[in-house]
C-alpha cells in the first residue's frame, strides 16, 4: 500500500463518515445478500453493530499512517472473529459488500483508481487479521 492510496482512502472515507449510518445499513444489506448464511453470525443489534464497524472502519482508515500502531488492534479482532464463528472464505464475501457500499455511497468518486487503493488496503487489514486467527 502506497502514500497515494493511503490518501485515497482517507478521503474518500471522509465522504462516508457523515452518512455513516446509511452505509452502514448499505453494507449489511449487501453481506447478507451475498451471503444469508452469514446474518446467524450477528447476533445483538445491527444498527448497533452497524455503529461499531463503522467506528472500527474508521480507526483503521485514520491509522493508515501508523500502521506499526494499529497491527496490534488489527490482530486482536481477527482472533475475535474466530469466536464468532468467521472463516477466511467470508473476508471475500465482506470484501464485495464493503466495495458495494462505497460505490453507492461515494457515486462518481467511486473511481477505478479510488476501488484499487480501498481493495489493497481491505486485502492489507483482512490478512493481516486471517494471520493472527491462524496463529491463534
Amino acid at each position: 500500500m502506497d502514500e497515494t492510496q493511503k490518501k485515497l482512502v482517507q478521503q474518500t472515507w471522509a465522504s462516508v463518515v457523515p452518512i455513516a449510518d446509511q452505509a452502514a445499513e448499505i453494507f449489511y444489506g449487501k453481506l447478507f445478500e451475498a451471503d444469508p448464511s452469514l446474518k446467524p453470525l450477528f447476533k445483538g443489534d445491527i444498527k448497533e453493530q452497524g455503529k461499531k464497524l463503522m467506528k472500527m472502519i474508521g480507526t483503521a482508515v485514520n491509522g493508515l499512517d501508523r500502521l506499526d500502531e494499529i497491527v496490534p488492534a488489527v490482530q486482536a479482532l481477527g482472533k475475535r472473529h474466530v469466536g464468532y464463528g468467521v472463516k477466511d472464505s467470508h473476508y471475500d464475501t465482506v470484501a464485495g459488500a464493503l466495495l458495494g457500499t462505497l460505490s453507492v455511497g461515494l457515486g462518481p468518486a467511486f473511481t477505478p483508481e479510488v476501488k484499487a487503493a480501498w481493495t489493497t488496503v481491505y486485502t492489507v487489514l483482512a490478512t493481516t487479521m486471517k494471520d493472527a486467527a491462524k496463529a491463534g
